[in-house]
């Protein structure tokens, strides 16, 4: 035999053994869940830059933006997408058919606003919808696919947004694949994030995940969250309900996205913000944070920025984590982690507290009470690493205390 053809065969069975399959869309992108900043949570779309003028949708507004990704240490920390969400638009396509933003608010156009983003080592990312009008009432790209897709290419974009308001359920599915076909056919590489789902399951239909894994790199599941803990613990529930629908489908390439961060702005506590940024870590969820940067609390920006709770979010396995049990109105949540130490895999474990009777409440647990079925383990509290446990075989009881709507967030990690 040839001797270049016995090297080939040999380099072929090694790439085959050696890199990750991928089972999803295999576009390359987002092997861990997007990390950035949104939009559309903390300013809507708020137009009238005479009576808000440092929150309108506008150049202005996420050029600096940008510069506080930049400079306040979110990009280091991971987060690299800078998101414009609806309402950027203007009402008319161009005469030869193409988007256009706003001319007033948005004067460089969008080439010379995705210029500065990535001159900031920034990521940029937009919003379009599948429908005839984006939800805000702006033109949508139902007609104009392959014109929008290369229009955002032309622009440099990294990630968009497909909402699906003004549509047919009938048309979600042909659109959302042809869609993603011409952005990968590009070559650019984009971050395709699909809304179909929640349209579908809101009507009672449940999505068909497997196949959203093959067209689009995460997809938005259930309703839009507000500033409130009332509506970050109904998309909470929402995924308890539901986790065995569409858990096994997250993975790299491949999320589902419980929607933005809204920790930083007026409608979370201290520990609410904390519990959210745990249980998005556990769900293997995108971290879009949507907050102003400019009057963020360092207390909160602390919690954005931990360390250990971001790389539970961006673990390589790409598990996405589950609701185990309720312990005395104590949420108790699990995720498998790396390390894996001789096969033993490590987890995280949230216990969040829906309790309001006024003080941090304790229970007793054991790493096997939440599934976790053999070993000993070193065990961390992720937010108080100074809190010190002993380590603890599966069946050992040890006692947390959990804060009223607060969290307890825990890394077990097998010693052999």
């Amino acid at each position: 035999m040839n001797y270049n053809i016995i090297v080939l065969i040999f380099i072929t069975s090694w790439i085959e053994l050696e890199l990750p399959r991928v089972h999803g869309l295999d576009n390359g992108l987002a092997r861990t869940p997007p990390m950035g900043w949104m939009s559309w949570q903390r300013f809507r779309c708020i137009v009238d830059c005479k009576l808000y003028p440092d929150d309108c949708i506008s150049d202005r507004l996420f050029r600096k933006m940008a510069d506080l990704m930049s400079s306040g240490g979110y990009l280091d920390a991971g987060y690299e997408y800078l998101v414009i969400d609806d309402c950027w638009l203007s009402h008319e396509r161009t005469p030869q058919g193409r988007l256009q933003p706003d001319p007033d608010r948005f004067p460089h156009g969008m080439k010379d606003l995705a210029d500065y983003i990535h001159s900031k080592g920034l990521k940029f990312g937009m919003y379009e919808n599948f429908g005839g009008y984006t939800c805000a009432g702006y033109p949508g790209i139902i007609h104009h696919l392959e014109v929008d897709a290369k229009t955002f290419v032309d622009w440099e974009i990294d990630y968009i947004k497909i909402d699906g308001c003004n549509a047919s359920i009938d048309d979600y599915k042909q659109g959302y694949t042809d869609f993603g076909r011409y952005l990968n056919e590009s070559g650019r590489p984009i971050v395709y994030s699909c809304s179909w789902p929640y349209y579908i399951e809101n009507k009672g239909i449940y999505a068909d995940y497997k196949y959203l894994g093959e067209i689009c790199n995460l997809w938005r599941n259930y309703e839009d969250i507000q500033d409130s803990y009332e509506s970050l613990t109904g998309i909470i529930d929402w995924y308890k309900k539901h986790q065995d629908r569409f858990g096994k489908y997250a993975g790299p390439g491949q999320w589902n996205d419980p929607d933005m961060l809204i920790i930083g702005n007026y409608g979370l506590s201290y520990e609410q913000s904390k519990t959210q940024m745990a249980l998005w870590a556990i769900l293997a969820a995108p971290l879009l944070i949507s907050v102003d940067f400019r009057t963020i609390d360092n207390k909160e920006k602390e919690i954005l920025l931990n360390k250990d709770v971001i790389a539970i979010n961006q673990d390589k396995l790409g598990i996405q984590g589950w609701w185990v049990k309720t312990i005395s109105k104590i949420d108790a949540w699990v995720r498998p982690i790396t390390p894996v130490v001789n096969g033993k895999k490590s987890y995280a474990v949230a216990f969040h507290s829906r309790r309001d009777d006024g003080y941090a409440y304790a229970i007793n647990v054991s790493l096997h009470k939440v599934g976790i079925k053999q070993g000993t383990y070193s065990i961390k509290d992720v937010y108080n690493p100074d809190q010190k446990y002993e380590d603890a075989d599966i069946n050992d009881v040890f006692t947390i205390k959990v804060k009223p709507s607060g969290v307890v967030f825990l890394k077990a990690i097998p010693l052999s």
